[in-house]
This record gives structure tokens, sequence and C-alpha cells, in this order.
């Protein structure tokens, strides 16, 4: 006997439905991104026991997103899954970044700990595996990094072909290596991002070459995992904000779907306050916000430590937008002096990120300063991707004093004297 389904694709705009099965992730009666959206009702009535499922499932299930696979993709067979045990990242508490944010507790979600070291593989993981699931031939994505290492890595253990449009010499070496060693087809291209993402989007327009970036719907069922497991660490107690970089604003929308889903589900009592945070260099969203979402702004998105976030046409603005709406959310915007010393500060506690997460804490600092967060509230900021993915950026940062927490390497002479001097 066969179930009905749980799950469709509806878009965000004017709600028409489309076959879950389509290769295209734009409407065909507006144009406008698809959702997967889930019947709640219906995933009670045959799971009724959610929380003792994901409970179970952690020393059981090898997968931090897949521990919820009722909540990501229920109709998606088992032995379709392409897992590399992703998830069931860290959640840090560390006094001296609660000091360095400002107020009562700042936990880390380190999504550097999964296994091509960002949050994007719990989104690949979800799409290469209904990319699996449908039959694909061959999936593509463009990337300012993360995602080529991501993509790359799960299309080979699906044995899939890959294809990535990266911006030439616009990303970390570490982030080139990734996708090269996994055997994608890299191709370098001599434009930034955005046009790279435009031109992924023709490429895989008829359908013959499945897209992989956030458009896709089901790569943000994945990422939704990141705020579900990091409320289940807390036992299922809500945290009052949930801090987040933003760059293409795929991780904020997949965020608040998640928090969503879990609050009409009944598995916790309240839903927090969002803020996602921009680089100066490119800020489009932020933006945005301020003027109160009257109008889309794109930019051009300007050099920045942050990489990963360099975007100046964000392709899940719409999403992400509803979603700070319907949040209470802020943006907020930093520059990069402001990242890398917030990635000092949580580097030095023993907790390596990015200079994309060290934008997320260092807008987390800005708004306890600001009394947007208030000094007695709990936070929990997300930290994309490991520091060890961008090397240079700390190199140059404590090599020739480049903030106020630098640690400066000494050359000394091959003595023990010379050693004790430098001790004290």
């Amino acid at each position: 006997m066969t179930t009905s389904p749980i799950s469709s694709l509806r878009c965000i705009a004017c709600g028409t439905q489309h076959e879950v099965t389509t290769a295209r992730f734009a409407c065909q009666s507006c144009g406008d991104l698809l959702a997967v959206e889930h019947d709640l009702d219906a995933l009670k009535q045959r799971f009724g026991d959610l929380k003792q499922r994901f409970d179970q499932r952690a020393s059981a299930f090898g997968s931090g997103v897949w521990r919820y696979h009722e909540m990501i993709l229920p109709d998606l067979p088992a032995a379709s899954i392409v897992t590399l045990n992703e998830g069931s990242t860290g959640l840090y508490s560390r006094p001296a970044i609660d000091a360095f944010v400002g107020c009562k507790r700042a936990q880390i979600k380190h999504e550097g700990e999964n296994p091509t070291l960002s949050f994007k593989d719990r989104g690949m993981t979800a799409g290469v595996s209904w990319a699996k699931h449908v039959k694909a031939r061959r999936v593509a994505c463009a990337s300012t990094g993360d995602t080529s290492a991501a993509m790359a890595a799960y299309a080979a253990s699906a044995d899939v072909p890959g294809v990535v449009l990266l911006p030439h010499e616009k990303v970390s070496l570490e982030q080139l290596a990734q996708p090269i060693s996994y055997g994608a087809r890299v191709l370098a291209l001599q434009t930034d991002f955005d046009g790279c993402m435009r031109l992924v989007k023709q490429l895989t327009e008829s359908g013959e070459i499945y897209l992989l970036n956030s458009m896709n719907p089901f790569r943000i069922e994945g990422q939704k995992a990141i705020g579900i497991e990091a409320v289940h660490q807390r036992g299922w107690k809500v945290p009052d904000w949930f801090v987040i970089p933003v760059g293409n604003a795929g991780n904020i929308s997949a965020l608040g779907k998640g928090l969503r889903e879990l609050h009409a589900l009944g598995l916790i009592d309240r839903l927090p306050r969002l803020a996602g945070i921009q680089v100066a260099a490119a800020d489009p969203f932020y933006r945005a916000y301020k003027n109160d979402f009257a109008q889309r702004q794109a930019v051009v998105a300007q050099p920045t430590v942050a990489s990963a976030i360099r975007i100046g046409d964000p392709v899940s603005y719409d999403k992400a937008r509803k979603v700070v709406q319907g949040f209470d959310g802020v943006v907020g915007v930093v520059d990069d002096q402001a990242a890398l010393d917030a990635k000092a500060s949580c580097d030095a506690a023993g907790v390596h990120i990015c200079p994309n997460s060290g934008v997320a804490l260092a807008g987390a600092r800005q708004l306890v300063k600001d009394g947007v967060i208030g000094k007695d509230q709990e936070i929990v900021v997300i930290a994309t991707a490991h520091g060890a993915k961008f090397s240079q950026a700390a190199i140059d940062y404590h090599s020739h004093d480049g903030g106020p927490l630098h640690n400066t390497p000494r050359v000394l002479p091959a003595e023990l004297t010379a050693i004790h001097g430098a001790l004290g």
C-alpha cells in the first residue's frame, strides 16, 4: 500500500503548485522561487512521536541532517540518501565569547565541522539526494567557494558528474582545491559571483543539468537542520536570538523555515528573533532593510575578507525578506576590521571560524552595543565555515599588526636564552 506524498512545491509569490520532480526552480507562472511545502498535519498524523524518533537516532544514525528525516524530505526513500555523515556539529559556550559579545550567553554553532568544512554540506546532502532520486545525469552550481566544495564532494559520492562555475581568483586556495580534488569540472570565469550565478541559471534552464545553488528548494530543506539541531542540543529550549551571516540569503531563509515548522509541529513553544548580518562591501540586503524593504537593491560587491558572502544580488532575497519580517528580525552590517577582530576573539577561545562567521559575531556584538539585543539575552551565532579554509586571512591579521588581538610570530636565534627572553 502506497502512502500519499507529504511534500509539494509551491511558488513563494503567486502560490502556483509545481511537480515535485521538476528540475526547474523558477515558477512557470510568475518567475519567482519555489519552496518545498510540507503538509504538517499529515506529518503529525503519520509521525506523532517526532521528539522520540529524533532522540533515538542520536547514536544510531550517522547524519545530523537525516536524523530529522521526517522534517527534511519525508517523501525521499532512505535508499536515495547520499550522506557523508554531515551535521552533528558543536554548539560551543565560552566565557571569553560571552564577554566579547557582551551578553548573558553567546553560543557558537560551528558548521565548519561538517565534512567539507562548511554548512553547505547540509544543503548538498539533501539536494544531491533528491537529484539522485529524480535520476539527474549531471549537477552544477555557481559558487564563492564553499558551495562548490560541498557539491563536488556529494556529487562524487553519488557518482554524478559535477560542474562548478567560480569567479576567477576570487576564492581562497583552500576552497579552490576542494572541487578540483573531488573531480568536478571546474570553470574559473572572469567575472564575479553574480556573473557566475546568471550563467549557471542559463546553463541549467532546460532542466538537462540539475541546478544545486540555494534557489534549489531541496537544498534549503537540508540547511534548515542547522536550527533544528541547535535547538535540540539546547534541550528544545529556544534562544532569544539566532544571528547569521547573509550573502546569497539562502541560509537565513532555511533557518527561519525550520524554526517555523518546529513551532507548528509543537516541538518548541515559541519562536526566536533572527538577525542577518552583512559585510559593508556587499550589503544589498541591509540597504533594503534600512528602507523597510520598499525596494530590492543590488550592488556591485567590493573586495572583502568575507569572500563567501561577497554577493551583490542575493538569489534568495524574497524568501529572506519574508523570514526577517515574520520573525521580528533585524539586518545589520559590519566592516572587514570588525569581522576580523571578532574572528580573532573566537579563534583565541579555541573555536576556529572563518571571516564570514566573524561578520555574524561582530554583528551580534554591535546589536548588543546598540541595545537591540539585551545584555541578559541568549544568542546562538551560526558560524558557517571553518577558519582552516581561510588561512591567508588569519596569517595577514596576525603577521602585520592587523588588529588589537594580533599574535605576531617572533623570529629568534636558535638559542635557549633567546627563548627564555621571549617568554619573559
